[in-house]
């Protein structure tokens, strides 16, 4: 080097967290948004980024907002003993001084009630892209396993510190979202999971992981064993009429559990709608492609490699209607997978009934 020469400046790296603070900064309110019914990752993203605003743009009012109904009994385990205070969406005013945060989710993908809230962030971890016009931040990382390990970064590089009790939601939120196997999670996922474990309650992260079960979830298992049928390594089943949505995705996860199968698709009917839900045991199988495919031009569905889940809105839920869109749903996945549908058989004989003991 040369008597007179200069080192290169250098720019200091801004964290992304700190580009999301930015834009918050100019708005005295916050509301969170995510999608319908939402999940752990959801509803433990929400609570993360409040303490986030909180310790770092003190003076903020911050609302949580709640799209639909906490439905699954480990969410609203969640919910109830972390706590986590939601306000419903549609009793939230939106106006100019106020900066809409969505989280795991992504505007105009089908999986919110309404789009009228235009969100100034966006963070998500999930593969349907969304309309992301007038969205002046966004934090978009589908290789991640979850949303919550996005958030759990922010706290990390703003040295916000974490309670057990958020840590515990922040724990289950990842780990709800990245149990299956094989695994869809990253190694930030991963490191988030080793930094959070130590600083949950174990005992409440016992609790919310073993909720109480209503009759309806057991009447629930019973109507999709009966009218599950297999076809070849795929499992389509009917759930009925069910009392709460999230129940779908329960089934589905139950189904790709048999060792003979690689696909789980469940379906039910939750008022209007009809739900669906598919799983795959398998990696590189695209099962959010898939079920988009499967619906394309009946309604909406999004997902990931290993897990997706969709909704066809219904004018008509008379049983023949219902029977017909399902044969057509069955048609599809099965074509597009190239099985015969034609080979297929009722997962299980009708079980006896006994006298009562």
């Amino acid at each position: 080097m040369t008597a007179d020469a200069r080192p290169e400046p250098t720019v200091a790296r801004q964290h992304r967290s700190e580009r999301l603070l930015a834009t918050l900064d100019p708005f005295p309110r916050v509301v969170l948004v995510s999608h319908l019914n939402p999940d752990p990752d959801a509803l433990a993203s929400m609570l993360g980024l409040k303490a986030l605003i909180d310790h770092c743009l003190p003076g903020k009012s911050v609302t949580l907002t709640m799209d639909g109904m906490i439905a699954r009994a480990e969410n609203r385990a969640m919910v109830d003993l972390v706590p986590v205070p939601l306000s419903p969406v549609e009793s939230v005013a939106f106006d100019a001084d106020t900066a809409v945060i969505m989280v795991d989710s992504q505007p105009h993908t089908g999986r919110r009630a309404s789009e009228a809230a235009v969100p100034k962030v966006v963070i998500d971890h999930h593969e349907t892209g969304g309309v992301l016009t007038g969205v002046a931040f966004h934090d978009l990382r589908p290789h991640v396993g979850a949303t919550c390990t996005i958030v759990t970064g922010y706290l990390l590089e703003r040295h916000v510190p974490v309670p057990p009790r958020l840590a515990t939601a922040l724990l289950y939120g990842i780990e709800s979202e990245v149990s299956g196997y094989p695994r869809e999670a990253s190694s930030l996922d991963d490191g988030a999971l080793v930094w959070l474990f130590p600083r949950a309650d174990k005992d409440l992260l016992a609790q919310i992981r073993n909720p109480k079960l209503p009759q309806s979830h057991f009447a629930t298992v019973q109507h999709a064993l009966a009218n599950a049928f297999l076809y070849r390594d795929v499992v389509v089943s009917w759930c009925g009429a069910v009392s709460q949505p999230d129940i779908i995705a329960e089934m589905a996860d139950f189904f790709v559990r048999f060792d003979q199968v690689n696909w789980a698709l469940a379906v039910g009917l939750f008022g209007n709608v009809l739900k669906l839900s598919v799983r795959v045991s398998l990696l590189g199988e695209g099962s959010g492609e898939v079920l988009r495919e499967v619906v394309d031009g009946l309604g909406t569905a999004g997902g990931h490699d290993k897990r997706a889940g969709g909704a066809i809105p219904l004018s008509d839920t008379r049983p023949e209607t219902i029977d017909a869109l399902l044969h057509t749903i069955r048609h599809r996945l099965l074509s597009r997978l190239a099985i015969d549908e034609h080979q297929g058989r009722r997962l299980l004989e009708a079980s006896p009934v006994i006298q009562a003991p």
